[in-house]
């Protein structure tokens, strides 16, 4: 039972605190208790209205349920791009870097020493065999020309004299009119008048030909290059006026090595007509197609290497004299064999392998045997079958019988594996 006090009583409990100093009553330690109460009863409200879980029916469970569960059963099973094994046609090819080289290349020079007094082409301008190029002043070799026609006009009056004496020598020395000793001598002045004549229409001819040569015909096709001599100047025998490079037709010579040389000289004994395609120094854009021409007759002994010569029509004059190029020469081509992407074979020290995906969405190693390669695209000799389905990117997830999402390259997918 609790103690009742009287209003004195109460006044004096109250006292001491009246009489502290000041007048002011100290801080009671029962309102920290109070604050405590407070935030206990806080605590508990929130409790109740956020942090406890709500009751919910059933079907909302499960549907929470199956939706966490799928979540965690798609972290598991790794997505994979694949692509289907086909069968198709794919080349052997023998590359070699080669530098384009013209059929013909010739320096156009004079025959005769003159003053150039025309040129009759435009640099980098396509000419024709025969078309004139360049004049050099005719006039010191028509002189020439006539000097030698009036000696021949002289020498062979000389001759026809000669002659006429000669048949009157031949009637007086039977009739004993003159020595046979005149006659003799009269003989030999007829033939060495004969000589001199021909000596002069010898001159002639010369004369002509000089004046033939005063003007400078093309004498292959092809593309002249600059001009190494302007008009004005003095040329000489020993100058070069132009340089003439054939372009059409147009060859590539490049090595090969040595050890499918044997295949490459097998086929051209068998009359195989080997296509050459030629490529830009980057091998990215073909260039020409053409035809082996030639295969050099000795190997050399420094590179193990032997030169072969292909042949390009060039009607596009996509191929420059001295242009690096990449040849490569289609030795086989193989038909109905097994194609796979490069990108699906794996390696490692022991073997060779592929990922190959089963009906029921798993995988498994299958280890293979590859054949040529070309490109992005590889033979598979043995260990996997057309229509087969091989994983490309995404391998470094795989364990064998693993599950995947499968992802067919271009864009089609299939279900996941269940």
């Amino acid at each position: 039972m609790s103690e009742k006090h009287s209003p004195a009583v109460l006044e004096e409990l109250d006292a001491p605190s009246r009489d502290t100093p000041g007048g002011r009553r100290p801080p009671s330690s029962s309102r920290g208790w109070v604050w405590l109460l407070v935030l206990v009863i806080l605590g508990v409200g929130v409790y109740f209205l956020v942090l406890r879980p709500r009751k919910s029916d059933p079907q909302t469970a499960s549907k929470q349920a199956g939706a966490a569960g799928a979540r965690a059963r798609g972290a598991g099973v790794p997505p994979v791009v694949a692509v289907k094994a086909t069968r198709g046609d794919i080349g052997v090819y023998v590359n070699g870097l080669g530098a384009v080289t013209p059929v013909y290349t010739v320096t156009v020079m004079s025959q005769i020493n003159g003053y150039l007094m025309k040129v009759l082409y435009k640099e980098g301008d396509m000419v024709h065999q025969g078309e004139p190029l360049a004049e050099i002043d005719p006039r010191p070799y028509q002189v020439l020309l006539e000097q030698a026609q009036a000696a021949l006009a002289r020498d062979q009056a000389n001759l026809d004299n000669a002659r006429v004496d000669l048949k009157r020598y031949q009637t007086l020395v039977p009739l004993k009119a003159v020595p046979e000793q005149q006659l003799a001598t009269q003989e030999a002045l007829v033939e060495s008048d004969e000589g001199t004549v021909q000596t002069d229409q010898a001159q002639i001819d010369s004369a002509k030909l000089d004046l033939v040569y005063c003007h400078i015909t093309a004498p292959i096709n092809g593309r002249v290059g600059l001009r190494l001599i302007d008009p004005g100047n003095y040329v000489q025998t020993s100058n070069g006026l132009v340089v003439i490079t054939q372009l059409q037709p147009i060859t590539v010579v490049f090595p090969i090595a040595e050890d499918p040389l044997p295949e490459v000289l097998k086929a051209s004994r068998q009359g195989q007509r080997l296509r050459v395609d030629a490529y830009d120094r980057a091998l990215t854009t073909k260039l020409a197609t053409g035809w082996l021409t030639t295969i050099d007759n000795q190997i050399d002994p420094t590179t193990g290497t032997v030169k072969l010569r292909a042949s390009f029509e060039n009607q596009d004059n996509a191929l420059f004299p001295n242009q690096f190029v990449n040849a490569r020469l289609l030795v086989q081509e193989k038909r109905g064999v097994v194609l796979v992407p490069t990108a699906v074979i794996q390696r490692n020290n022991q073997t060779t392998y592929v990922w190959v995906v089963k009906p029921d969405s798993t995988v498994t190693v299958r280890e293979i045997t590859v054949g040529t390669s070309e490109g992005d695209q590889s033979e598979v000799n043995s260990g996997l079958e057309p229509g087969e389905t091989a994983v490309m990117t995404g391998v470094d997830r795989l364990q064998e019988g693993s599950k995947v999402t499968v992802q067919m390259e271009g864009g089609s997918s299939s279900g996941r594996g269940k």
